[in-house]
């Protein structure tokens, strides 16, 4: 194996043995943008420690203080400390605030500051979230009074005219953690305060925040309600293991002969182990200790995740599991491919909106690596045909860091290596993937 997160081609074969270590996976990324966000809505100071430096979460750092925010770097790394604004005091820009490639904090800011008492805000990013739709959230914030401007009504940029809100109680469409949290944070500044109830649970990292920051908040089923706060005092926030980036090595494990690694203070918050259950149901051992289905603390729970290589066989994901599971779909399309039997998910259409079109792209490269995977509107259908299924070639990342460590992984789990083309992309999330994948390796 050979190359790195800043090479245009990295390459990446089968390993003589089996992966083996324990490893301590960056900090988890989508409570790193919401620490950031409400540490910059909080009146007082917020430490930090363990925020992920990815290129999507210091994009939301950069937005914080461009919007007023002071933020101190400390000697260690990923600790730092917000003097934040308040709930009320984002500073108004001039130019256009850029979002870089970070659709979390798009859809979450939007929620802040059509909340001001006054000021406009254009935000913008990358190509890619110019093509994601952002009217899942301009609809319920209209809806909650705001003025906001987009492109032909749905795509960035998007501008923010803060004024009055009002509260809702809006039934979203989609289970969605983005569109929940924007309308939630909105109705911090509301009179009446803000519901959202979904279709299915999403992730839940924003109550927990929220929680934490002494908002009043309830849940009752599939709906959770916030009432208007003056103040948001969030204290400090430690932020455990990302679960999305610790699922590659999980994947690594289980499909390589001879693995056995631990994944060290890993978030598994029942909202985001989705994955973790499927590859279970689908034969996986798996040894660590995950909150119970439908648990609620102010905190997030972690564990150390210990990982065997082991025989898979195909399995169903419906749609009441795709929230929980959203990012590392793709996997459990590779793990699909060498398991036994079929292996389906359906219900997934949000894959078509992330950063490419996950659906058509994890298609499109695992079939070019010797899958046999056929899309489907809402998903895909994966025949499996055991170890060994995948023979190698080259896929390309489209850009989107998911698909770049996918590629890794199935490198790994092929007969003849994999190209992946575009492996520069991991660094949206994880810059130092490739190290830790080939220091397990080196074991």
């Amino acid at each position: 194996m050979n190359g790195g997160a800043a090479a245009t081609t990295a390459r990446f074969d089968p390993p003589g043995g089996g992966l083996r270590g324990s490893l301590r996976v960056p900090a988890d990324k989508s409570i790193s943008h919401r620490a950031a966000l409400f540490g910059a809505m909080s009146s007082g100071a917020v430490r930090v420690r363990n925020y992920l430096h990815a290129a999507d979460t210091d994009s939301t750092l950069a937005a914080v203080q461009a919007l007023g925010t002071r933020v101190e770097q400390s000697g260690t790394p990923g600790e730092l400390t917000l003097h934040g604004v308040g709930l009320r005091g984002a500073r108004a820009l001039d130019g256009a605030l850029d979002v870089g490639n970070a659709g979390t904090l798009m859809r979450l800011i939007c929620g802040w500051l059509a909340g001001q008492p006054a000021g406009t805000w254009t935000l913008d990013g990358d190509d890619s979230i110019r093509s994601r739709p952002m009217d899942r959230v301009v609809a319920p914030l209209r809806l909650m009074g705001a003025r906001i401007d987009a492109r032909e009504d749905r795509f960035a940029p998007l501008t923010i005219h803060g004024g009055s809100l009002h509260g809702i109680a809006y039934a979203s469409p989609v289970a969605s953690a983005q569109v929940k949290s924007c309308v939630l944070i909105a109705g911090l500044a509301t009179p009446e305060g803000a519901s959202v109830t979904e279709p299915h649970p999403s992730r839940d990292h924003t109550e927990r925040l929220l929680a934490s920051a002494g908002v009043p908040l309830s849940r009752d089923g599939l709906r959770v309600t916030v009432a208007p706060v003056d103040a948001l005092e969030l204290g400090d926030v430690d932020v455990p293991g990302d679960l999305s980036s610790a699922a590659f090595f999980v994947a690594a494990a289980l499909l390589v002969p001879g693995s056995r690694v631990v994944l060290e203070n890993v978030n598994v918050n029942w909202t985001r182990t989705g994955f973790l259950r499927i590859a279970e149901r689908m034969g996986a051992r798996i040894g660590g200790q995950l909150e119970p289905p439908g648990g609620f603390t102010a905190g997030e729970p972690v564990s150390d995740l210990e990982v065997a290589h082991g025989p898979l066989r195909g399995t169903t994901v419906e749609a009441d599991e795709v929230p929980l599971a959203i990012d590392e779909l793709p996997l459990v399309a590779l793990l699909g491919c060498c398991a036994e039997g079929e292996t389906v998910v359906r219900g997934a259409q949000e894959l078509r909106v992330k950063e490419s079109d996950r659906i058509a792209t994890v298609v499109e490269g695992l079939r070019a690596l010797g899958a046999e995977i056929e899309a489907t509107d809402d998903g895909f259908v994966v025949q499996g045909r055991g170890a060994g299924a995948l023979r190698g070639g080259r896929i390309a990342s489209h850009g989107d860091h998911r698909l770049a460590m996918l590629g890794a992984v199935a490198g790994l789990a092929s007969r003849a290596g994999v190209e992946v083309d575009g492996m520069e992309a991991a660094a949206v999330s994880y810059p130092g993937f490739a190290a830790d994948l080939a220091g397990l390796i080196a074991r």
